[in-house]
């Protein structure tokens, strides 16, 4: 057995127009996926020049390639429902385009830069896109999101998260170019404004149809209430408006207010049940983990994947251990609030375990699995987080503060108890929360994740240079492959992309092709790097469907040329 699965990141990020308290934030996140999209057509354009080319040289308009919802189900419950859409609230409805009025757009920028409503060209304006990395980067609200490529690994999990972070840190350069007049936007990695609104850091995970929901559902409720004690990103001040005094681990431990459910944004359960698989539906389940914080950390970030992948096997093989919380949505607020990680919270047999002795459960209860299922040893990803999940339980057992070169609580923790000895700062100084957010910055000259990384103050995993390009190219071994470089390949002629589906149009002529990817772990670079030597998207789409004619529909695919 392995730690490896298919899995990938959701990141919303916190957006914010400096100086512009009153900046509509739909509107900002609409510039910001503008912004990257222009970067795009930029270096495709002058990929030479990318980054560094005057605004001139951007050829064309940014271009979005238009999202397929076809396969989103948004209300469809795995405990055996689907809620009636009448009964939904809005927010749910996440297979609906996002929309800005053309007055919304032109009144934000006449706001901003005093230019005349006949001068705002709002048709530019990009809400969604796939980049060449596989990812999509579009508006969710009033976020500007990436959700990362589908991976098999939690260290690739790790590299294309943070290949959002070099995303956004793009759009924002990008931006400030493009719009000097403007009021700067920049984007934080957190997941609060701590004026009680919370927003997502999401990871998705291939799970095996037949596990029953039920046995997900009993053992992710203990271990979601304690994995933030590795995962948690740290906060200043406590309860959804942030108002009480305090540090705590989690940035979105206070937003949930109950243990199971399908809403994300409002009564945000542990255990989201939305039954969405984006692949063959009669084979996987897709768990949609909305509980997690935006981590910067690659030990976190390795750790969040990595664990969540190997109690996912114990679900699989019926192997759980016997933890049953009494009251999961509180012990999840207990676990949070205590930095010493030494509170014990009540199990229902009884037993009170801190979240470092229920977290030790779990790893002893997945060694002896992998164990058993892999006598002739464990492959390197599995070995790795192994590894490290028990070097990091040890020393939070031991002694906490040792992890302020691991965890992103525990380094944010540290800092902020340096300036407050220093300074002679209360929990409640609203210095603290601005270090708090300065901690998430994307700018690398800006952000204290990113400063203690450059000076090795904090424990990296992966190289840069290696983040960097997979912000530019897709994971090879899934169907992400497929996906970002099509889009890289044929811009121009994607009509609409999604997780499963990629859809095209054909110059000059009113027809097209549909090819489903229903199974994540194809149209890997191994089976279809060949295609893309076409000189055109029509011949593009008649080699798959001439080599995987199941995958494709469309009345434009003629037979191949002789």
């Amino acid at each position: 057995m392995t730690v490896r699965r298919i899995m990938g990141s959701e990141t919303e990020f916190g957006v914010l127009a400096q100086g512009e308290p009153g900046a509509n934030a739909t509107v900002l996140s609409a510039r910001v996926v503008t912004g990257y999209a222009a970067w795009v057509a930029r270096r495709r354009t002058a990929p030479a020049a990318a980054g560094s080319a005057g605004a001139d040289d951007v050829v064309g308009p940014p271009l979005g390639t238009g999202w397929d919802y076809g396969s989103e189900a948004p209300l469809s419950d795995a405990r055996g429902f689907t809620v009636a859409r009448e009964d939904a609230h809005p927010s749910q409805l996440t297979d609906e385009a996002p929309v800005l009025t053309s007055e919304q757009i032109a009144a934000e920028a006449i706001r901003e830069s005093g230019m005349h409503p006949e001068d705002v060209d709002w048709r530019r304006v990009v809400m969604n896109t796939v980049i060449p990395n596989g990812a999509r980067v579009y508006v969710d609200h009033s976020h500007p999101e990436y959700s990362s490529p589908e991976v098999t690994t939690p260290l690739d999990a790790l590299t294309w998260d943070a290949a959002g972070d070099v995303v956004a840190h793009r759009a924002v350069e990008l931006l400030a170019e493009l719009s000097p007049q403007a009021a700067p936007v920049n984007l934080y990695k957190n997941n609060t404004d701590n004026k009680s609104v919370s927003y997502g850091a999401h990871e998705n995970y291939t799970v095996a149809r037949e596990a029953p929901f039920e046995r997900i559902t009993a053992a992710l409720l203990p271990f979601f209430a304690s994995r933030q004690v590795m995962c948690g990103a740290g906060r200043v001040g406590l309860g959804a408006d942030g108002a009480t005094p305090g540090f705590q681990l989690s940035q979105r431990a206070d937003f949930f207010e109950r243990t199971v459910g399908l809403e994300t944004t409002i009564h945000r359960p542990m255990v989201n049940t939305r039954d969405e698989p984006h692949a063959d539906g009669t084979r996987y389940r897709r768990l949609h983990v909305i509980i997690g914080d935006a981590n910067l950390s690659h030990v976190a970030t390795l750790l969040k994947f990595g664990t969540t992948s190997l109690v996912l096997n114990l679900v699989e093989h019926d192997r759980v251990p016997e933890l049953e919380l009494t009251d999961p949505v509180a012990a999840l607020r207990a676990v949070s609030h205590d930095p010493t990680v030494t509170v014990e919270v009540p199990l229902r047999d009884g037993r009170r375990l801190t979240a470092v002795e229920l977290q030790r459960a779990y790893y002893d209860a997945v060694l002896a699995l992998e164990t058993e299922l892999a006598p002739e040893g464990l492959d390197a990803d599995t070995a790795q987080v192994l590894e490290l999940w028990d070097e990091v339980l040890t020393d939070l057992a031991a002694d906490p503060t040792r992890l302020a070169d691991r965890l992103d609580w525990a380094a944010k923790y540290a800092l902020l108890r340096a300036y407050r000895q220093r300074d002679a700062m209360d929990w409640d100084d609203p210095r603290l929360v601005a270090i708090d957010l300065q901690y998430a910055d994307v700018r690398p000259g800006r952000g204290l994740y990113h400063r203690l990384a450059a000076s090795g103050r904090i424990r990296t995993l992966v190289a840069a240079e290696r983040v960097t390009a997979a912000a530019d190219h897709p994971p090879e071994d899934t169907r992400a492959y497929f996906r970002g470089t099509a889009v890289a390949t044929y811009p121009q002629d994607m009509a609409g992309v999604g997780w499963d589906t990629v859809n095209v149009t054909f110059p000059g002529v009113r027809r097209g092709a549909r090819i489903a990817m229903p199974e994540p772990g194809d149209l890997t670079r191994e089976v279809c790097e060949g295609w893309f030597t076409a000189p055109d998207v029509q011949e593009w789409a008649r080699r798959v469907a001439r080599d995987r004619p199941e995958l494709v529909t469309g009345s434009g695919i003629a037979p191949p040329r002789a």
